[in-house]
């Protein structure tokens, strides 16, 4: 088996982002990137000292030693090649190789971040990369759960959970994993195997293509924060239109979410969708420039908003699952605002002050030992 080390440093990375605040609240992006970038660095060489004082031999690499090739969206870049022939060389040497994670270098040799839970995206790409057996991540919790355990009581830890559901899931909300990572492992079959790092009688939970649960109905509930909606007013009903909304969100790297149109037989059309809160605020700058284009009457935003969740792959063979849902959210005076759903997903938008409960209401409806693989 291989073994690779990496480490990421979250309140480092939060120290430096208060730093800069300090200098400009609008930073110039590629700098962004490299000061974002020295705080994995510290902690590498800080890591690879302590194991060289205990006896081992012991190398750090940073993104762009390695190389680890990615794109130049900085902020949120994407690897598309990483070299792999310095970690081989080393490994054979039997030195422990620790490499930075959540960064890398664009074909321009600037310095580009990942951004949050990127090094659990380099830590599964690089283990792809030299075809490993499996990639472990050890973090703060002990394995994934069918809910956070800080939000829910009486939740149950799975001890497998399929690559689909893990990616549902991790795009919802869920922290243990970031969604990228999970769809790396997916793409190459390498397993993913979560564990605490301190607790070492452990065991975790494994992320792989194994799909044995396929009786179950709800593997885990999710919440996240921070939606914010827009809704455009009297869009005309023409082909092409919602095409160029989209479209020039997505060249702006603009990630838009749940999307319900309202159909009918009139004229024009309207048309919700949701974003991230920190991205309201460009795409509307994005979406008023383009506003005759794309001819429509009125743009109408809302923010306080949050998206909560079930998800399984027993959902598509168990059609009462979906009125379940809106069973429980009616019995506790919950309003749905947008719904979105999938074979292995529900979806709906509520008020982020009834967030919790709505998730606690879910849980308790959908999960109990039973349930999930414990």
């Amino acid at each position: 088996m291989l073994w690779l080390w990496y480490q990421h440093n979250g309140k480092t990375t939060d120290r430096l982002v208060a730093e800069e605040a300090e200098i400009t609240k609008t930073p110039n992006k590629r700098e962004h990137d490299v000061l974002l970038s020295t705080g994995e660095q510290i902690t590498i060489a800080k890591l690879c000292m302590c194991l060289n004082k205990l006896g081992y031999d012991a190398v750090s690499y940073t993104g762009w030693q390695i190389p680890i090739i990615t794109n130049s969206v900085f902020g949120n870049a994407r690897i598309q090649e990483i070299n792999t022939k310095r970690i081989e060389e080393d490994l054979q040497n039997r030195k422990i190789v620790v490499i930075a994670g959540f960064q890398g270098i664009d074909e321009d040799l600037n310095i580009t971040t990942l951004g949050r839970g990127g090094s659990d995206t380099t830590a599964v790409a690089i283990a792809a990369s030299l075809n490993a057996e499996r990639c472990d991540i050890y973090t703060d919790v002990d394995g994934v759960y069918s809910a956070d355990p800080r939000v829910v009581k009486d939740v149950c830890k799975i001890e497998t959970i399929s690559y689909d559901e893990m990616l549902e899931l991790a795009s919802l909300g869920a922290k243990v994993l970031h969604n990228r990572c999970v769809e790396i492992g997916k793409k190459h079959n390498i397993p993913i195997y979560v564990k605490s790092t301190f607790e070492k009688e452990s065991r975790g939970t494994l992320v792989t293509s194994n799909e044995c649960m396929e009786n179950l109905c709800i593997s885990g509930v999710a919440k996240e924060d921070n939606i914010a909606r827009i809704t455009l007013i009297g869009k005309t009903n023409k082909i092409g239109r919602i095409y160029k909304v989209f479209s020039i969100l997505a060249d702006n790297n603009i990630n838009v979410d749940i999307i319900v149109q309202a159909f009918g037989e009139h004229i024009s059309k309207d048309i919700s969708f949701t974003v991230k809160e920190h991205d309201l605020e460009e795409t509307l700058e994005i979406l008023n420039e383009h506003v005759k284009e794309f001819d429509i009457e009125e743009i109408k935003s809302s923010t306080g908003m949050s998206k909560v969740s079930i998800v399984g792959i027993g959902i598509a063979n168990n059609p009462g699952v979906a009125a379940t849902m809106f069973e429980v959210l009616y019995e506790n005076n919950i309003n749905m605002h947008m719904i979105s759903t999938s074979e292995i997903k529900i979806s709906v938008l509520v008020n982020s002050n009834v967030a919790e409960t709505t998730l606690n209401a879910i849980h308790e409806r959908f999960i109990t030992k039973d349930t999930v693989s414990v």
